[in-house]
C-alpha cells in the first residue's frame, strides 16, 4: 500500500510539472507578439497602393554616375566598420555553434590512476601497510536533456543574435553608401560654387575697371570705385573657404574608403538628373527592407527565446552527470583485456528549492526586458515612418523651388544687363550695380544648393526605405 502511494506520489509531482512548464510556455508565448501596424504610417498627400519602392533596387542601379559607383565599390571593399559589423557576424557564429552544441552530449578520452594506502583500524597493527591501485581509461560522457526546452531557447535567442549581426552589417552598409553619396554630391556642389564664384569675380573685376573709367571721366565719384572694389575682395575672399571646405569632403570621402587622404575623382553637378518623383512603396515594406526595423525585431525574438529559457529554469533539470566506457584494473598488466572492460553511468534530477527565488527574478527581469524590446520595436518603426515622411514633403517642397529659382535668375540676369546700360548713360547709381551683381551671385550659389537638397533627399529616402542593405 505505501509503495502504492509512494508511486501516485511521483507521477503526480511529475504531471504537477509538466503541467507547471506548459502553463509557464503559455504564459511567455502570450508575450510573443509585435504591434507590426503600419497603415498610415507614412504622412502623405495620398496613402500610395503601389508595392513598387526604390528601396528594391540594387545601389548600382539607384546610383548611375560612374565615379560614384566606383566610389561606392572601393568603399565596400575597404571601409574599416564594415570589416568591423563582418568580425561580430564572425563572433555571433560563433556563439550560435556553441548554443547548438549545448544540446548534444559531450564525449572525451579520460584517464585516471589512483594509489590509495591505509591502515587495520581493528587491531592497530600495520599503519599505512595496505594499499590498493586503481587503473582507468577510456571514454567519458555528460549530458543535458533538453526536457522542457531550456537550451532550445537559448539557441533561438543566438540564432537572433547572429541575424540580428547580420543586420547590423546591413545597417553599417546602407549608411556607408549613403555617407558616400551625400559627401559626393557635396563635393560636386562646392565644385560648381567655386566656378561660378571664379566667373563672378572676373565680371566684378571688369566692373570695378569700368568704374575707375567712370571716374576718371568724371562721371562717377570714388565711392563708386570704392564700393566696386569692396565687393570684387569680398567676392575673391569665398574662395580659399571653398577651396578648404572641397579639401575637406575629399578627405572625408577617402576616410569612408579605408584610403588615406588624397584627391577624388567626380564628374560635375551638372550631370547629375533629379527625378521629379520617387516611388516609396507601402509601410509595410519596411519590415522586410530596413535594416534597423528587423534588428529590433529580431532583438526582441531574442528577448521572447531568453524568456522561455528562464521560464524552463525553474523546473527540474535532467542531466546524465557522468557516463564512462573502457577498462578499469589494479596493474598495467593485461589491461586491455576483455575481463576489464568497465562501464558506469550517473544520471540525476535537480529541482530548484532555495535559488527559486533567484530563477524568478532572473524570469521577471526577461520579461520585462522583452516588453522593453517590443517597445524599441515600436518606437523605432514609428521613426522610420517619421524619416520617410519628412524625405518625402522635403523632397517635394524642394523641387517645387527649381521653377522659382529659375525665374529668379533670368530677371536678375536681366536687371544686372539693364542697371549697367544705365549706369554707363548715366541713369542708374553704382548702388543698383553693385545690388544687382550681389544678389545674382547669391541666386545662382542658392541654385546650386537646391539641386544638391534635391539629390540629398533622393539618397535619403533611398536610406530610409532599407535601400542598398542587400
Amino acid at each position: 500500500m505505501q509503495k502504492k502511494i509512494y508511486r501516485y506520489a511521483v507521477l503526480s509531482g511529475f504531471l504537477i510539472w509538466v503541467g507547471l512548464a506548459q502553463t509557464g510556455c503559455r504564459s511567455s508565448k502570450n508575450l510573443g507578439e509585435l504591434n507590426k501596424d503600419t497603415s498610415g504610417l507614412y504622412r502623405t498627400d495620398k496613402e500610395s497602393g503601389d508595392s513598387t519602392t526604390i528601396a528594391s533596387k540594387a545601389w548600382s542601379e539607384f546610383f548611375t554616375d560612374a565615379q560614384l559607383k566606383s566610389l561606392i565599390e572601393e568603399g565596400l571593399t575597404n571601409n574599416l566598420d564594415l570589416k568591423i559589423a563582418t568580425e561580430r557576424i564572425n563572433q555571433a557564429q560563433s556563439s550560435l555553434k556553441m548554443a547548438k552544441a549545448a544540446l548534444y552530449p559531450t564525449l572525451g578520452v579520460g584517464g585516471q590512476v589512483e594509489y590509495t594506502r591505509y591502515s587495520n583500524g581493528d587491531r592497530g597493527e600495520d599503519v599505512l601497510g595496505y594499499e590498493a591501485n586503481n587503473i582507468t581509461l577510456g571514454l567519458t560522457t555528460s549530458w543535458e536533456i533538453d526536457a522542457w526546452g531550456k537550451l532550445n531557447n537559448q539557441k533561438k535567442a543566438q540564432l537572433a543574435a547572429y541575424l540580428n549581426s547580420q543586420e547590423y552589417a546591413n545597417l553599417v552598409q546602407t549608411n556607408l553608401i549613403a555617407g558616400i553619396a551625400s559627401s559626393y554630391y557635396s563635393l560636386i556642389a562646392l565644385d560648381e560654387q567655386l566656378q561660378i564664384t571664379l566667373e563672378t569675380i572676373k565680371l566684378l573685376g571688369e566692373n570695378a575697371a569700368t568704374m575707375q573709367a567712370l571716374k576718371d571721366a568724371g562721371m562717377q565719384n570714388g565711392a563708386a570705385v570704392e564700393q566696386s572694389n569692396a565687393l570684387l575682395y569680398s567676392t575673391q575672399l569665398s574662395v580659399p573657404e571653398l577651396e578648404s571646405q572641397i579639401r575637406q569632403v575629399e578627405n572625408a570621402i577617402c576616410v569612408l574608403l579605408g584610403r588615406k587622404p588624397g584627391e577624388v575623382k567626380r564628374s560635375t553637378i551638372a550631370d547629375q538628373v533629379v527625378p521629379n518623383e520617387l516611388e516609396y512603396g507601402i509601410p509595410a515594406q519596411l519590415l522586410a527592407y530596413r535594416p534597423d526595423v528587423k534588428q529590433a525585431e529580431l532583438s526582441f525574438r531574442m528577448a521572447y527565446s531568453l524568456t522561455n529559457a528562464a521560464q524552463a529554469s525553474l523546473y527540474p533539470s535532467i542531466t546524465i552527470s557522468s557516463g564512462a566506457l573502457g577498462y578499469s584494473n589494479s596493474t598495467f598488466s593485461g589491461f586491455f583485456s576483455p575481463e576489464n572492460i568497465a562501464a558506469n553511468i550517473v544520471g540525476g534530477i535537480v529541482q530548484p528549492i532555495f535559488n527559486k527565488r533567484q530563477l524568478r527574478s532572473n524570469l521577471e527581469i526577461a520579461k520585462s526586458q522583452q516588453r522593453e524590446a517590443a517597445l524599441a520595436f515600436e518606437s523605432t518603426l514609428l521613426q522610420a515612418g517619421q524619416e520617410v515622411s519628412d524625405v518625402l514633403y522635403g523632397f517635394k517642397a524642394s523641387l517645387a523651388k527649381n521653377d522659382l529659382r529659375n525665374k529668379q535668375i533670368t530677371s536678375l540676369n536681366t536687371a544686372v544687363d539693364f542697371t549697367h546700360d544705365l549706369l554707363m548713360a548715366g541713369e542708374a547709381n553704382y548702388v543698383e550695380v553693385i545690388t544687382a551683381q550681389r544678389s545674382l551671385l547669391t541666386a545662382q550659389l542658392s541654385k546650386v544648393n537646391d539641386k544638391l537638397e534635391q539629390l540629398n533627399y533622393c539618397v535619403s529616402l533611398y536610406k530610409a526605405l532599407g535601400g542598398g542593405s542587400n
